[in-house]
């Protein structure tokens, strides 16, 4: 039997809702995903991140048809790669995605990355803008966008992108960003929120989760949860992707966030958003 669904519905900007708690995929092999992807869903999972870069949208796919959940009941993000930017590369990436998922919509597609040298993000966004319009991506969004970036697409697009899904965790937390991305509407979503495991066994992280009996990695995303960010952490096993999903029953005090808040030192696990592309 399908566990309930388990996470808070944070509202975007254009009205509709998505899953704080989310299943991220990256890394998961193609022959796999469909498997986590079933058993997220049997776990109570309602939001899965994929991206063309992934590798593994037909796993995801085929996961949620396994899942015997109503499509509508899920919601499902997957992200255009920087080869296809440009306005018809853009729609063009898009059916490709659509196909390989075996899906009718996806309910948010992203810009993966600016991709600054190309400077086609506008174009890219357009398309957005496009398959919005046509319901075909109920909502759009980007990914590893800095203030510049999306100073400068807000200043000559329609829409204003409903997230940014960028890189938060102890030791990057993005407060700037965050602040102006909550300054235009746009809800933050965190990528990598365990910093590629760093978290597990991190002194300071271990003792707050041993004060609430919880684990570091429980601790972190509880702690993504309180700073009202969504989260997509991954795992390839299914018994740890059902202990990130039990971060709704215990709070962090003051005292906890204010040492979490002691870790930043900016240091990225994965890449500057302007050397990418």
């Amino acid at each position: 039997m399908t566990t309930p669904p388990f996470s808070p519905l944070i509202t975007l900007a254009d009205g509709r809702r998505i899953p704080q708690l989310g299943l991220g995929v990256y890394k998961v092999e193609d022959d796999t995903a469909a498997r986590i992807v079933e058993g997220a869903i049997d776990a109570g999972y309602r939001h899965v991140d994929t991206a063309k870069l992934y590798f593994n949208e037909a796993g995801v796919g085929a996961g949620v048809r396994a899942s015997g959940i109503p499509r509508d009941e899920l919601f499902v993000t997957t992200k255009v790669w920087n080869d296809d930017h440009g306005y018809d590369e853009t729609l063009r990436a898009f059916d490709a995605s659509l196909e390989l998922l075996g899906m009718d919509y996806v309910d948010l597609y992203l810009i993966h990355w600016p991709a600054p040298k190309q400077n086609k993000y506008l174009e890219t966004w357009r398309a957005l803008e496009t398959l919005k319009r046509d319901g075909r991506a109920r909502s759009i969004g980007v990914s590893n966008f800095t203030a510049a970036h999306l100073e400068n697409l807000i200043a000559h697009s329609v829409e204003t992108p409903v997230i940014n899904q960028v890189e938060i965790q102890p030791w990057l937390q993005q407060r700037e960003l965050r602040d102006f991305d909550a300054g235009h509407g746009i809800v933050t979503e965190s990528w990598s929120p365990l910093a590629r495991g760093r978290v597990l066994g991190e002194p300071t992280l271990e003792a707050i989760g041993e004060k609430h009996g919880r684990s570091s990695a429980q601790v972190v995303l509880r702690w993504h949860v309180q700073q009202g960010l969504v989260v997509i952490p991954k795992s390839n096993s299914i018994e740890r992707i059902r202990e990130n999903s039990r971060v709704f029953d215990f709070e962090l005090d003051e005292t906890d966030l204010a040492a979490i808040a002691a870790l930043e030192t900016g240091e990225r696990t994965g890449s500057n958003p302007d050397d990418v592309g």
